[in-house]
């Protein structure tokens, strides 16, 4: 099976930046992780798309998203690494403009840092991928061992978890 994955940026992807003292998204890292996943019999694709915190996004870049997962969507499953403080917003964008999936599309992302102790981006990446190949065709938000419908989720920020809506 093959796998898209798209990356837009978000906490999953941020680094410590010595120089600023602040975490940051500077480079996509997702490769990194992803050879610490044993993968039989499948291939996974990456897009590095843009790497910004999801707060940052602007309409022109959830078309962006829109366009590149809507042209990748027709040839298998979409894992896309996002900011979860917007990541509803821009899964609710997919399902309405991309009403005809065939596959899943499965947005996610981090709490904490991929390579941050205690951090659940490598769990959710892995969740994801998993999701990927069993999952309906539609927009899911897989996060913390758990699957939502875009339509029926929200972000908790008090308690830094999604909750069905």
């Amino acid at each position: 099976m093959s796998i898209q994955i798209v990356t837009t940026g978000g906490t999953i992807e941020k680094v410590y930046s010595e120089q600023s003292g602040q975490v940051e998204n500077v480079v996509a890292k997702i490769d990194r992780y992803l050879q610490l996943l044993r993968l039989p019999d499948t291939q996974v694709e990456v897009t590095p798309l843009m790497n910004k915190d999801s707060l940052e996004m602007t309409d022109e870049d959830r078309e962006l998203i829109l366009s590149v997962v809507g042209a990748k969507a027709n040839d298998g499953p979409v894992v896309i690494t996002h900011g979860t403080d917007t990541m509803v917003q821009t899964g609710r964008l997919l399902k309405a403009r991309l009403p005809e999936l065939r596959y899943p599309v499965i947005l996610t992302g981090a709490m904490t840092p991929l390579g941050f102790e205690r951090s659940d981006g490598l769990q959710n990446l892995t969740e994801s991928l998993f999701g990927a190949r069993v999952l309906q065709p539609g927009v899911w938000i897989v996060i913390h061992s758990q699957v939502f419908d875009v339509d029926h989720v929200r972000k908790d920020r008090e308690n830094a978890r999604f909750v069905p809506a």
